[in-house]
């Protein structure tokens, strides 16, 4: 429905029972009111209406089979239906939920939802309209402005409105039912399946949502429609859409001709304009094109089908949209991108097989000779393996396409499990190899996923406690890093069990179990256990040769003891374990750069933000030379280097610095993650220093917001974040409401 023109006053004072108070708008077919309950339960509704003088058969059949369809329906995602009636004029009339809230596009545009974001939200109107399928009832109008979001409980809830031209089937909604009328399709062009489009209009299924559903997918993706009745006009591309003539482009070709405008479609989804193109070519063009099928029998079946294709590309897994050629597709990709590949596959390899190799070192210090003879038979096969499926087969062909790191782990996970599917010792060792690497790269949700196979392959072949705790403590430190802290203190306690049954006090894994419980307690605000676990694991390290461990040890213990303000044995901490991997790694490694980032946050929280700055400044050269503009540790130094600025009084410098910082850290951390409470209150303090306080308010909601959820009532942090949003409510005006925020979230010392 269309916003009512400027001017509008003729209201009826009451329909029903309801008080009109404005109108929301108006349509082909009636009017919205936002209006007041007049009895006992007071709360504002939407009211429709079939608008005045267009009270024939056929409209007032339409309105009646929607308002009957709607009573139908009891989801989250559809706006609900209140009471239905006749006004004193004798229209009628129902009331349902009032929803107040953007167009799905809108508010993704707005948010600058990820692509990631964007298909979750999606798959949660898929999920509303197999509700409505299941109780007979097709849409046959879904277009962004009829789904709206709305926000419940800090989540995004996305509801679809307006029923106003559904079918139903099977099941009779009124005695008057009309569908259409003859030589009159129903509903927006743009968005209209080819069988609606048909002058009848009469054989249409539910499968006519699921072309909708990839008009408004491929939209959310890159910004457009696939196709609209603009130059050739609405009778020709009816006809044309109707005859199955519309030649759809794929969504990564239409993204390619954007021209100048692809660079706004990337930054309004928090990416690039060459991440894009890589996200939307492969199984997004395959679901979206599988829905935009003209022949409605090679669509998906439901809409439920659709949403389970966008979780499997989600979690990395094979989608079905993809015909059954893909092995054979893959090979001859790999074959025209050689070189790109063979770069890639060297830094993987490399990754890969030391992380196997320093995993079977750690088992053999502890096993007999058989069983170590067996752990190394094992790790050659998986080393010939990944050797195996990232070998190029000639040197004969190169050209064109970048292949990432990311690429060839996901297409290793992918060939994996389909030639490794019967042998479960060799797969657990494979998927546990490619976790770990996903982790490295800072993809904490892929690795996640990859790690859980792992365990379950580790699980199904019996392996050995050993193996499988180095599987949960994996899983725990990804979870951990992600912020999916309870499932993470799960995985570490399995793992401490496991290590139990056969008690070796001395073992490297058992310090890799008591530091990994230790950062998950620093996360949850606990910082006396967490200095404690840290001091096991440390005790630990010090009985064997591994210096490196002990080095990420140290500096774990430096920075628990950084929390509780004791500054000297933080940098005495630090300190030693920069000169561990100073001598074990060279100046310029990435470990090297953690320590030297958290020796600068040591000086900074003393104020010492000269001498912090240099530090701040040779990590991220380190980071920019090692990982991946997106990986979660560019976004921390960002954070850093951004706090320093802006202490230093270069508020533009820190602006797009925290900005970055925290496009990263939420697209690739769980969204109640106390890192980004981090950034948001760091971006806001910049905002209200320039006295930009109407843009730096929200910023300070969200981190106190995620502070009070994540961190124990009392927490320093959460105080933090209350203490400078009270210096803006009082810069604004607000001394009354600044003095209750500070007194209801005081730091208990």
């Amino acid at each position: 429905m269309s916003s009512p023109a400027d001017g509008a006053t003729d209201l009826p004072e009451l329909i029903g029972p309801y008080r009109v108070i404005r109108i929301l708008g108006e349509g082909g077919m009636g009017t919205v009111y936002e209006a007041a309950e007049t009895g006992p339960v007071r709360r504002n509704v939407a009211v429709k209406v079939v608008r005045a003088g267009f009270g024939s058969r056929e409209v007032r059949a339409r309105f009646e089979a929607e308002r009957q369809a709607l009573a139908l329906m009891d989801h989250a995602g559809i706006a609900k239906v209140l009471q239905a009636g006749e006004t004193a004029n004798g229209d009628p009339f129902f009331a349902m939920e009032l929803v107040k809230g953007p167009p799905i596009n809108d508010f993704c545009d707005s948010r600058r939802l990820s692509t990631n974001d964007r298909l979750a939200l999606f798959i949660s109107v898929c999920q509303a309209v197999q509700h409505a399928h299941q109780k007979g009832v097709i849409h046959r109008d879904l277009k962004p402005t009829n789904i709206l979001v709305t926000e419940q409980d800090g989540k995004p809830q996305p509801k679809i409105i307006d029923f106003g031209i559904a079918k139903a089937l099977g099941l009779k909604l009124s005695d008057n039912t009309m569908v259409t009328m003859v030589g009159t399709p129903i509903g927006t062009a743009a968005y209209m399946s080819p069988e609606q489009a048909e002058s009848s209009g009469i054989d249409v299924d539910t499968r006519t949502d699921i072309y909708s559903l990839g008009v408004i997918l491929y939209q959310l993706l890159i910004g457009s429609v696939p196709n609209e009745p603009t130059a050739e006009g609405m009778p020709v591309f009816i006809y044309r859409l109707a005859s199955g003539y519309v030649d759809t482009p794929r969504p990564s070709v239409r993204f390619a001709g954007l021209g100048d405008y692809q660079a706004g479609v990337a930054d309004a989804r928090r990416t690039t304009v060459e991440h894009l193109k890589r996200d939307l070519s492969g199984d997004l063009d395959w679901i979206v094109m599988k829905s935009l099928e003209a022949n409605r029998s090679r669509r998906y079946e439901t809409a439920s089908a659709l949403a389970a294709d966008i979780n499997r590309f989600l979690n990395h897994e094979p989608v079905t949209a993809r015909p059954p050629t893909t092995p054979y597709r893959l090979k001859k990709f790999i074959r025209r991108n050689r070189t790109a590949v063979a770069a890639a596959t060297f830094v993987v390899l490399a990754l890969a097989v030391s992380a196997v190799l320093a995993t079977a070192g750690m088992i053999r210090a502890v096993r007999a000779e058989r069983v170590a003879a067996q752990e190394a038979a094992a790790t050659r096969q998986v080393s010939n393996f990944l050797v195996g499926l990232f070998r190029i087969p000639d040197a004969g062909e190169a050209a064109g396409s970048r292949v990432t790191a990311r690429d060839l782990l996901d297409r290793g996970v992918n060939t994996s499990q389909a030639e490794l599917a019967h042998q479960p010792q060799l797969l657990g060792r494979m998927m546990n190899t490619i976790g770990d690497a996903y982790y490295a790269l800072g993809l904490y949700a892929p690795a996640i996923t990859t790690l859980e196979r792992a365990l379950t392959a580790k699980e199904r072949s019996a392996a050995s406690d050993s193996s499988v705790a180095a599987t949960e403590i994996a899983l725990g430190d990804a979870m951990a890093r992600h912020g999916d802290l309870k499932p993470s203190e799960q995985h570490y306690s399995r793992a401490i069990a496991l290590s139990n049954r056969a008690p070796k006090p001395n073992d490297p894994l058992v310090a890799r179990e008591l530091a990994g419980l230790a950062v998950l307690r620093w996360q949850q605000g606990q910082k006396a256990e967490a200095e404690s676990l840290y001091k096991s694991a440390i005790a630990i390290d010090g009985k064997n040769p591994d210096e490196l461990l002990l080095a990420r040890h140290l500096i774990g213990l430096g920075v628990v003891y950084w929390a509780q303000k004791r500054y000297p044995e933080a940098e005495a901490q630090l300190q030693r374990a920069l000169d561990i991997q100073q001598k074990k790694l060279g100046p310029d490694h990435p470990d090297v750069a953690t320590v030297t980032n958290n020796l600068g946050a040591l000086l900074w929280s003393q104020g010492r933000f000269d001498e912090a700055l240099p530090l701040y400044e040779r990590t991220l050269k380190i980071y920019n030379l090692t990982y991946d503009p997106s990986h979660p540790n560019i976004a921390a130094i960002s954070n850093n280097l951004a706090e320093t600025y802006w202490k230093l009084g270069r508020y533009k410098e820190a602006e797009p610095l925290f900005r970055r910082a925290l496009a990263i850290k939420e697209a690739k951390l769980a969204s109640g993650h106390p890192s980004i409470a981090v950034t948001l209150n760091g971006l806001a303090g910049v905002l209200r220093d320039e006295k930009r306080f109407a843009e730096a308010e929200p910023f300070y909601q969200r981190a106190l917001a995620i502070r009070r959820k994540a961190l124990p009532a009392g927490d320093a942090d959460i105080a933090e974040t209350a203490n400078d949003y009270a210096t803006l409510l009082r810069a604004t005006g607000r001394s009354q409401l600044a003095v209750t925020l500070v007194s209801e979230n005081k730091a208990v010392h």
